[in-house]
């Protein structure tokens, strides 16, 4: 049974260029409505116009980082809701409990594939 993933709206914060375009490709072609973000101030920026239903965030990025970009996701009243899962190309238990502790739902591996991007939108998009 293929999921409908029909105008879900996805924001993809990576400073990566590759890792946006191949996100956004995936995302797309399963019908979601995608915003792609370069690191979390352009995020911010977005995120208010956009209202994503999920937030896909990558750890290591210049200025502020996936932690900082989710906790002030997570402090923000209109967005506390809104699950937020953190990308690493590291696949540490240090980095899952701090992804944790600043608030984030889920924790991604790079490089993702296609049906783990697709399952975290539908688990945690409702």
């Amino acid at each position: 049974m293929e999921d409908k993933f029909e105008g879900v709206r996805v924001m993809v914060i990576d400073d990566s260029k590759t890792i946006r375009r191949t996100a956004e490709t995936l995302l797309s072609k399963a019908g979601c409505d995608v915003t792609t973000a370069t690191d979390g101030f352009d995020a911010l920026a977005k995120i208010a116009d956009t209202q994503p239903a999920i937030i896909f965030v990558d750890i290591m990025m210049p200025r502020l980082d996936g932690y900082q970009t989710c906790a002030l996701i997570k402090n923000n009243e209109a967005f506390k809701q809104t699950p937020v899962i953190m990308l690493s190309s590291k696949d540490g238990l240090f980095d899952r409990a701090k992804g944790r502790i600043v608030g984030s739902d889920q924790y991604l591996t790079k490089p993702f594939s296609k049906d783990e991007l697709l399952s975290a939108i539908r688990d945690h998009v409702k």
